[in-house]
């Protein structure tokens, strides 16, 4: 990770008016002037990092960084206010974002218009204030709402409906009839309608029937997906994907899935057809669902975990098989205890057997 200096003209700000901004006291110089975030490690005396915990107060004295914003509830050994600053706030990691927020570049808005090179098939609606980029392909009685942006070498199909405010960066494929609320973002290489993952075995057992998916993909508003992530189309029906819901890169959405709203679904992470997750679910790196369960409301499911049954709400799982995360801890610790057993077995049946 660079500090969010990296660009020339980056602003910046007194610690004084950083802590009025976030709403926190300074203890130390209030007159420092800061260029950036970094991380603690990595930060320069114009920078500011955060501190979340005691692990990291512990390696502030080591740190270069000029301030760091930190949580009330820790305590910062070393702290030199002659020369360096922190600002206390309730929650640091909330700080940063705005933070992160106030010296973060802007991203030039795409401009409207169509280029050139575009192919857009007349029956489709283009809303006002619409980019389209290079190389794009609009299908038949495509529908896309006010000011979407739709980067270079995006392929829409026919039937489809993408609303308001909506973002595709590079190379997104939608597939026909599917359908994007407003304020949705897909990232590069996203594959929205494939055809799901499903097969029959032919009678004799050597070969495999594949079995139409004629259903589509509904996702609703505020939803943003990650690079290189598919959700693949129903057999019929819808596949949804639940309003503010964040999925990250490389996931995969079975056919005919159900996912709540305002959940999060981390990188590597698969979901078999016709999964359901309930709202506010937060799914883990690296996690399997197996088809047809059914996570309620609020479950965390650890990563790489291996979910096979059923998760009721507010559960935190963990492990593979999928357990409740203090029963699977417990087994860990025993596990790794169970060599040293084995070898105090060992030792008392050879003392049996020598007394023998």
């Amino acid at each position: 990770m660079t500090s969010a200096t990296a660009n020339e003209g980056a602003a910046e700000h007194t610690i004084a008016a950083l802590a009025a901004h976030l709403g926190g006291v300074v203890a130390g110089r209030g007159d420092l002037v800061i260029h950036g975030l970094a991380p603690l490690h990595m930060a320069r005396p114009d920078e500011i990092t955060f501190i979340v915990d005691r692990r990291w107060a512990s390696k502030w004295k080591e740190s270069r960084a000029g301030a760091a914003v930190v949580s009330r509830h820790v305590e910062v050994p070393d702290h030199d206010q002659r020369q360096r600053a922190l600002i206390h706030v309730d929650d640091a990691e909330r700080a940063m974002v705005k933070l992160l927020r106030l010296f973060s570049q802007p991203i030039a808005a795409a401009p409207p218009g169509i280029h050139a090179s575009a192919v857009v098939h007349p029956t489709a609606v283009i809303g006002p204030s619409v980019s389209v980029g290079p190389f794009v392909s609009i299908g038949e009685e495509v529908r896309l709402g006010r000011g979407v942006v739709i980067h270079a070498g995006c392929r829409i199909e026919g039937g489809c409906e993408i609303g308001d405010e909506c973002v595709l960066y590079q190379n997104v494929v939608i597939r026909h009839d599917c359908v994007l609320g407003r304020r949705v973002i897909l990232h590069s290489g996203v594959a929205i309608g494939t055809d799901g993952f499903g097969y029959l075995r032919s009678d004799g057992g050597n070969d495999l029937i594949k079995v139409p998916h004629g259903g589509n993909v509904l996702i609703e508003d505020d939803v943003e997906i990650g690079a290189n992530s598919c959700v693949d189309r129903a057999k019929f029906g819808s596949t949804i994907i639940g309003a503010r819901t964040k999925i990250d890169n490389l996931v995969q959405i079975g056919h005919n899935c159900r996912i709540g709203r305002a959940c999060v679904i981390a990188g590597l992470s698969a979901l078999a057809g016709s999964v359901v997750l309930g709202d506010r679910v937060e799914v883990g790196g690296n996690v399997g669902i197996a088809d047809h369960m059914k996570v309620g409301d609020g479950a965390r499911l650890g990563g790489g975990a291996g979910v096979m049954t059923n998760v009721p709400s507010g559960a935190d799982m963990f492990g593979y098989p999928a357990q409740p995360a203090r029963e699977a801890f417990r087994q860990v610790s025993l596990l790794r205890k169970l060599r040293e057993w084995t070898k105090d077995v060992s030792a008392r049946l050879t003392k049996l057997e020598e007394s023998e």
